[in-house]
C-alpha cells in the first residue's frame, strides 16, 4: 500500500487523517480485487486496519468529492499546455430491487429502452493534447417519479408583435432536472477551476444540443459544442437588399442538406467504399436566438449513392469545421472513463442504498479512474493497462501474505522474480521474466 500513498499526499488539505487511512485502505483494495467490488469483497483484500467496519465507516462519510476530484487532477495529471474542454453525459447503471435511493426508470443507450437502473450526471475535462479525459464531478439523477413537477409554461401569445415593444428578446426556458443539475456542476466547477486554467468549451452529446441545453452552457459563460438532428431547420443568413419598409430580414433561405454550395466545402475525404465531405457554415435556427457554427459531415456510400449527414454546431464562431469535428470526437473519451469505473472500480457491483453511501460508491469508482491514470503514467511501460496494472498490485498482495509465513527473510532478487511470476496471472501484458531486478 506504501506506493500509493505519495499520490493520495495532496488530498490531507482536505481530508482528516481518519478518513484519508481509510481511503488508502479502500484504494488498495480495489487495486488488488479481481472480482465484484462490494464493502465485503474490498475487506478481503485490505492489509491490517482496513476491515469491513472501517469500509461502512468510510462509505457513510460525507466527503467533497468534486474538490479531491479537482486536486488530483490538478497536481498530477495537468502537464500540457491545452486547450481544455469540459465533456458532460450521463451514465446508467442497472440495479435490481427498490431500495437504493435514486433507483427508478432510465433509458439505458446499451439495451435500447428503460431498465431498472440508477443514473448520474458527469463532468469531465480533456486534454485535447494527450486526448485524455479525467472525471471532476459526479451527480446522482432522480427518476422522474421522485422529481418535483415543473412549473407550468406560460401561454403562448397571439401572432404579431405585441403593443409597444419595438424588438423582441427570446425568453429563458424552463429547465428540466437535468438541465438544472448540469447548470450548477457547471458553475460549481467554472468556479472551483478559477484562473487556475482556461476553459472556454463544453461537448455535449445530441441529448442536450437543443436551446435548454446551449442556453444553459451560455449561462456559465461558456460555449456549447454538440450534435443537433439531422432534419434540424437551419437557415442561411438574409443577403438581399434592404426592403423599402421595415428591417432588414434576418432569416434567409432554409438550407437544403443536399444542395450544399461547394463553396462550403473545407475538406473531403475518400475510401474505396466511401467519401466524407465537410462542410463549415454560419447558419441561423429559430430556435436560437443567436447565430451557430455548423460543421456538417456528409458521407456518401459509394455503391449505390447512399448519403447521410451529422450536424455539429457551436456557439463559437471562431472554431473551424475540424475543431468542431475534433472536439465533439473527443466527447467520446468520457466514455471510457465509464467503461472502466463499471468494469474495474466498482460502479456496476456496489450494493450500497442510502444517499451518502451511493454517492460515494459512484465517485470512488470515478476517483479510481483518475488514480489509475496516474499509476500508468509512472509506470515505466508505455502500453500498461488496467488489468495490468491491477495484476501487479495483486501479486504484491499475494507475495507480501506468503513472505509472512516464511520462516526466514528472502533475498530481494528473488522476491522480485516471484512477483514477476505471480503478475503473469491476469495480465494482458505481463512482464518479462528475464529482466534483472535493479
Amino acid at each position: 500500500m506504501t506506493e500509493i500513498i505519495p499520490f493520495l499526499y495532496c488530498l490531507t488539505p482536505l481530508l482528516t487523517t481518519t478518513t484519508l487511512r481509510q481511503l488508502q485502505h479502500v484504494v488498495f483494495a480495489l487495486l488488488c480485487i479481481p472480482n465484484q467490488a462490494t464493502m465485503l469483497g474490498l475487506s478481503r483484500w485490505t492489509e491490517g486496519g482496513g476491515s469491513y467496519r472501517t469500509l461502512q465507516r468510510f462509505y457513510q462519510t460525507s466527503l467533497a468529492w468534486p474538490e479531491l476530484h479537482w486536486k488530483l487532477v490538478k497536481t498530477h495529471l495537468l502537464g500540457s499546455s491545452g486547450p481544455y474542454l469540459l465533456a458532460g453525459d450521463e451514465v446508467v447503471i442497472s440495479k435490481s430491487g427498490d431500495k437504493t435511493h435514486g433507483v427508478g426508470s432510465f433509458y439505458s443507450s446499451l439495451a435500447k429502452r428503460p431498465i431498472q437502473s440508477v443514473s448520474f450526471l458527469t463532468l469531465s475535462l480533456i486534454d485535447v493534447e494527450t486526448r485524455q479525459s479525467y472525471p471532476l464531478q459526479t451527480e446522482q439523477l432522480l427518476p422522474k417519479s421522485a422529481q418535483p413537477d415543473l412549473p407550468e409554461a406560460p401561454p403562448k401569445r397571439g401572432p404579431g408583435r405585441p403593443k409597444g415593444r419595438k424588438n423582441y428578446e427570446k425568453p429563458d426556458p424552463t429547465l428540466s432536472p437535468l438541465m438544472q443539475t448540469l447548470q450548477a456542476m457547471l458553475t460549481s466547477t467554472t468556479e472551483r477551476i478559477g484562473g487556475q486554467l482556461e476553459i472556454k468549451h463544453v461537448v455535449l452529446d445530441g441529448k442536450f444540443g437543443n436551446y435548454p441545453g446551449t442556453w444553459t452552457v451560455r449561462d456559465a459563460d461558456l460555449h456549447i459544442i454538440s450534435k443537433m438532428r439531422a432534419d434540424a431547420a437551419l437557415l442561411y443568413p438574409y443577403e438581399g437588399p434592404k426592403p423599402n419598409r421595415g428591417p432588414t430580414p434576418r432569416y434567409g433561405e432554409a438550407l437544403d442538406d443536399t444542395q450544399l454550395p461547394d463553396t462550403m466545402r473545407v475538406s473531403t475525404k475518400a475510401t474505396d467504399t466511401h467519401r466524407v465531405e465537410t462542410y463549415h457554415l454560419h447558419l441561423y435556427h429559430r430556435d436560437y436566438p443567436d447565430m451557430l457554427n455548423v460543421a456538417l459531415v456528409v458521407k456518401t456510400r459509394l455503391r449505390g449513392n447512399q448519403r447521410r449527414h451529422v450536424i455539429l454546431f457551436s456557439t463559437d464562431l471562431e472554431l473551424s469545421a475540424a475543431q468542431i469535428v475534433d472536439y465533439y470526437a473527443l466527447r467520446f473519451q468520457i466514455e471510457f472513463n465509464f467503461r472502466d469505473a463499471k468494469q474495474h472500480w466498482g460502479l456496476e457491483d456496489f450494493m450500497n442504498v442510502t444517499s451518502r453511501a451511493v454517492t460515494n460508491a459512484a465517485n470512488l469508482a470515478f476517483f479510481m479512474v483518475n488514480l489509475a491514470a496516474i499509476l500508468r503514467r509512472q509506470s515505466a511501460t508505455d502500453d500498461l493497462s488496467v488489468r495490468d496494472l491491477k495484476a501487479a498490485f495483486r501479486a504484491q498482495r499475494y507475495l507480501s501474505e506468503t513472505i509472512k509465513l516464511l520462516p526466514h527473510p528472502l533475498d530481494a532478487a528473488l522476491v522480485s522474480r516471484i512477483r514477476r511470476r505471480l503478475t503473469r496471472f491476469g495480465a494482458i501484458r505481463p512482464p518479462n521474466d528475464n529482466v534483472s531486478a535493479a
